[in-house]
């Protein structure tokens, strides 16, 4: 007799349901309890410095010198104004639609809020994404920082590792995000605990009117990842010279695994088989572009971390202002360039964002039992922009084989 089991995803919408009626039925016990949740979110916070850096490091640090240059700045250009435009659009759509609108939030949380913001000068703000001060900026949690020394420490890395031939410390960052996913993946497993208290919190505090925006935002992003990609995928086909149509037919099997298994990881080794020997990127162009895009390039998740941002605002009632919304639009792109593959990951990124314009942690329960679904398209959006960035590159490189691409079966190589 089979076993039967029931996997994370089920256990999280399980306790999200199960979350609602206990805050319903039992509204004092699920305040008193709310610690629970607050738990889990520390568990979440711990380590996410740490490993955002880490995985920038190893990221920028694994390129060879010469691929630092032209191509390395021709992909990182298309990574950069893709995530960018994703979430300028995030920001447009929240404010247009305002799916966190459907509920007046209490008195009490909205001063919360606006106790905690503060609405910094843009010179004041960009200035303080240098850190002066690494450990300081770990200790601190300033995320903005360590990304950005992460950055150039990774491109002195990739300096020294060509000039020594020397990948010691490579190989150590590589063992140490491993060892920091791993654990990461041991907090997400008791998930379903800290999502149950939360939601029960939530429901307990402002009621079932909560489900509306859940919703709501829901549509709205299945409809802006869908769109965006069509759009990313016919602009590409326009510059390049390509039947866009052809294009998404050769990225129909990449596109499904990506929705099916809801992971950049896994969706690789198939998206790249696909750009190889469907669409004709170059091994050169495609060996590097995708996997770095897998790690760097997320623009499904920085569409939906600014979306989500505007919408918790609205939530607790908090009209953000636009220098505000300007900080969401760059660290929503920045939160993304070490993206954190694994299940819940929108969670822990939304987690990193969250604190930084002042917005309190208790909204990612609002999204929390969407998060499955939510991350099937943006993954979705994250695999479409990887392809298309790869696209262009190696047009412009001139290591497009048009060949390959107008070819009805698949062509290995050489």
């Amino acid at each position: 007799m089979k076993k039967f089991k029931i996997d994370l995803t089920t256990s999280i919408v399980i306790a999200m349901v199960l979350g609602m009626i206990a805050g319903y039925l039992f509204p004092q016990f699920m305040i008193d309890t709310k610690f629970i949740g607050d738990v889990f979110l520390r568990l979440i916070q711990m380590s996410i410095v740490v490993l955002v850096m880490g995985a920038v490091i190893e990221a920028v640090g694994s390129l060879k010198i010469s691929e630092l240059g032209r191509l390395g700045g021709k992909t990182l250009a298309g990574f950069m104004v893709t995530t960018l435009f994703a979430s300028y659009v995030g920001i447009v759509i929240a404010n247009v639609l305002e799916p966190g609108k459907h509920i007046a939030a209490s008195s009490e949380a909205l001063d919360q809020v606006v106790k905690t913001v503060e609405t910094p000068s843009v010179s004041k703000m960009i200035t303080d994404f240098f850190p002066s001060n690494i450990v300081g900026s770990l200790a601190s949690g300033n995320t903005i920082q360590v990304i950005i020394f992460s950055i150039l420490f990774g491109v002195a890395l990739a300096t020294f590792v060509e000039q020594t031939g020397d990948e010691s410390i490579l190989n150590f960052v590589k063992n140490i995000n491993q060892i920091l996913l791993n654990l990461v993946k041991m907090v997400i497993k008791v998930a379903p605990i800290g999502i149950f208290s939360l939601l029960g919190w939530t429901v307990a505090t402002y009621g079932y009117e909560v489900i509306k925006p859940l919703l709501s935002f829901l549509f709205i992003l299945i409809a802006a990842c869908v769109l965006l990609s069509l759009f990313f995928i016919f602009i590409t086909a326009a510059v390049t010279r390509l039947n866009p149509f052809r294009l998404i037919s050769k990225l129909m099997r990449t596109m499904m695994v990506a929705l099916t298994t809801t992971s950049s990881a896994v969706t690789l080794p198939v998206e790249m088989e696909d750009c190889e020997t469907k669409i004709g990127i170059s091994k050169r162009v495609n060996r590097l572009v995708m996997p770095l895009g897998m790690s760097m390039n997320s623009n499904g998740t920085a569409l939906y971390l600014a979306m989500a941002s505007i919408t918790i605002a609205q939530f607790f009632g908090y009209e953000m202002p636009m220098v505000t919304q300007f900080k969401v639009v760059i660290m929503s792109t920045l939160a993304v360039l070490g993206t954190i593959v694994v299940p819940g990951g929108g969670l822990v990124a939304l987690a990193i964002v969250l604190p930084t314009i002042g917005l309190p942690l208790e909204g990612i329960a609002l999204l929390a039992g969407i998060d499955w679904f939510a991350g099937a398209f943006r993954t979705l959006l994250n695999v479409v922009t990887d392809v298309t960035v790869g696209v262009w590159v190696a047009a412009t490189e001139g290591e497009l084989n048009r060949d390959i691409f107008n070819s009805d079966v698949p062509v290995v190589q050489e």
